[in-house]
């Protein structure tokens, strides 16, 4: 994994120092409370959380004095630059976790700046369409990201809703006890979840698209298709880059995660692996699919075409014969026949009927 000193930061000015020094706020800015951005702020000393109201500042205080069995957690949303350098300060946080921190809309990975991971997880949300009128997407995606030091743990989240993972962990009181490490766990088990269940979702969104193509006389908009096309796509960019990142996480830092927590953590590869390739499957049918909606719309306008030439084929008769008779020539035998205006007419119906027996055979009608 990367170092913090390996990678190029971009920016104008220096940013302020943050180990042990203290950051000033920008001037000229909107000055924001970082408790704006906290949603929880909780202690946890041997897996118990203990009650009562905590700042980030005094969470850490009072997890100092347990080193070995306690740990902060720190729940943010959507914090700014200036946000992170406060909370980066108390915490001793890489600068660069800081900006990675901020910017949103990041590949799923897994970052180590010596003893601290830096996991980022996007989460994805299904819209049914059947409650949506005026929009075309069904898969909105977030983004988690998730700091984990050897006392606490950092979760930030960009547009998307987290359930509280205490609830996770109080249903397995073994994992209560790992540390930071098992909220990790908590709330990647959750994201991972929802990645199963909506790929079961996206099936039967396939499974009827393949129907509507098939049934027979069926009027499909093909657009349908390339859509949800697309919607698999953005799942495919969130689900694809996190099975390398959980891997890295397993086998690459057994120094930070107890073996236990390895093991949960598994179990949450196998999921993502398990929802990766559902919906590479269902992209492969989609494709599939799009070759054989553009098929059949060919073969609709091939029967289409002979259609139209069969009644054109049945019209000329009647209209070759009229056109004979409608010449101005004197010496026409069948003009002074007394049936011969009834004999034609019979004629006419007697051959359109057979070329419409013949095209209905060979199914052109």
């Amino acid at each position: 994994m990367p170092n913090g000193s390996e990678r190029f930061r971009p920016g104008n000015l220096p940013r302020p120092r943050l180990n042990g020094a203290p950051v000033q706020p920008s001037r000229g800015r909107l000055r924001v409370p970082v408790e704006r951005v906290i949603e929880q702020c909780r202690v946890y000393i041997d897996g118990v959380q203990r009650k009562g109201q905590y700042s980030h500042s005094s969470a850490l205080r009072e997890v100092e004095q347990h080193q070995e069995t306690g740990f902060v957690w720190l729940s943010l949303n959507e914090p700014s630059e200036e946000h992170m350098l406060k909370i980066a300060s108390e915490f001793d946080i890489d600068e660069l976790i800081v900006e990675d921190a901020v910017t949103a809309h990041q590949r799923p990975k897994l970052e180590r700046y010596d003893n601290q991971l830096f996991m980022v997880i996007r989460s994805v949300q299904y819209t049914d369409r059947a409650s949506v009128t005026d929009r075309r997407e069904i898969i909105d995606t977030g983004e988690v990201q998730l700091l984990m030091g050897p006392n606490f743990i950092i979760t930030i989240r960009h547009d998307t809703d987290l359930p509280d993972p205490q609830n996770k962990l109080d249903d397995d009181p073994d994992m209560r006890a790992e540390g930071p490490s098992a909220l990790a766990w908590a709330t990647a088990d959750h994201l991972v979840d929802e990645y199963v269940r909506i790929a079961q979702l996206l099936e039967i969104e396939v499974d009827r698209l393949e129907e509507e193509v098939f049934r027979l006389n069926s009027k499909f908009d093909i657009e349908q298709i390339y859509t949800l096309k697309r919607e698999i796509l953005e799942m495919r960019h969130a689900v694809d880059p996190l099975i390398p990142a959980l891997r890295s996480l397993i086998q690459d830092n057994k120094d930070l995660i107890k073996k236990q927590v390895r093991s949960y953590f598994r179990d949450v590869l196998d999921h993502a692996i398990i929802a990766a390739d559902q919906v590479d499957s269902y992209d492969e049918r989609l494709s599939a699919l799009i070759n054989a909606g553009v098929a059949m719309v060919s073969l609709r306008q091939n029967r289409d075409m002979r259609t139209i030439s069969a009644v054109v084929g049945m019209a000329a008769v009647p209209t070759l014969i009229a056109g004979i008779y409608g010449m101005n020539f004197d010496n026409m035998p069948e003009l002074h026949t007394e049936y011969g205006y009834f004999i034609t007419l019979a004629f006419i119906v007697l051959a359109v009927l057979v070329m419409l027996w013949w095209f209905r055979r060979n199914d052109w009608l």
